[in-house]
Parts: structure tokens; C-alpha cells; sequence
């Protein structure tokens, strides 16, 4: 039913400046709109839609991903601006922070100003989608 119908993806701040300075200088993705209700960002083709709450509610797992060509320059690019990489026990993370998954997909994962878990990935294949 919905295989046809563009996504939309979500993510909430409590500090839209701080937000828009993140998702629109460190990560890259331009500004579409920045309304009373939400921050709008091209992610590629799919809106990412930050929306202004009072309180944010944190989820421990990650929420929003881009695949990538080359995981090992996009975490050395965004550390350069400041992004830090998590480093999770019981993964063998090598020292940039990036994880081989048994498939061979290479994954890093960092967080937003509100504390959203984001992921940078790299298959196999070296796709990016």
C-alpha cells in the first residue's frame, strides 16, 4: 500500500538552533523550512522533519542512518567538525569507532544535539543507495 508513497523520517529537539546548526552545517542536509512546529531537512530526497517539543524522549536504540561509500572518511570528515563517535561494550569497534557487522557492513554510530543515536553505514558492496 505504502511502497509507492514517499517517507518521511522524524526526530525531535527541545533547542531548534542548536538543532539547525547540527542537522544543516555539521551533518550537511539543507534547510527547507524552519516553522513554529519543525526544522525541515533534505536528507537526500526524504524530508527530515526535526520536530520543537518541550521535552525530548530519548530512545537507546539508533533512529536515523545514512549508508555511505566510504564509512572510514565520512567518520574521519565528521570528527574533524566535532561529531564524536560512540563506542559500545561488547562490539569490537576499531579506533574510529566503526564496527563489523557478520555481514561484513561497516557501522558507526554517533548522536544528535538532543541525544538521538544516528549510524553512518558502508556495505559490503559499498553501496550507498
Amino acid at each position: 500500500m505504502l511502497a509507492r508513497a514517499k517517507l518521511v523520517a522524524f526526530a525531535a529537539t527541545s533547542d531548534a538552533q542548536t538543532a539547525k546548526h547540527f542537522y544543516q552545517d555539521i551533518l550537511g542536509l539543507p534547510l527547507l523550512e524552519d516553522s513554529p512546529f519543525a526544522l525541515a531537512f533534505d536528507a537526500h530526497g526524504t524530508q527530515l522533519r526535526v520536530q520543537k517539543v518541550e521535552k525530548v524522549i530519548v530512545l537507546g536504540y539508533t533512529v536515523l542512518g545514512w549508508q555511505v561509500n566510504d564509512i572510514a572518511a565520512m567518520v574521519g570528515q565528521l570528527k574533524d567538525k566535532g561529531v564524536v563517535f560512540e563506542v559500545f561494550s561488547g562490539l569490537d569497534q576499531n579506533e574510529m569507532g566503526i564496527w563489523q557487522s557478520p555481514s561484513g557492513a561497516k557501522v558507526a554510530w554517533f548522536k544528535d544535539p538532543a541525544g538521538h543515536v544516528l549510524s553512518l553505514t558502508e556495505m559490503l558492496d559499498g553501496a550507498n543507495g
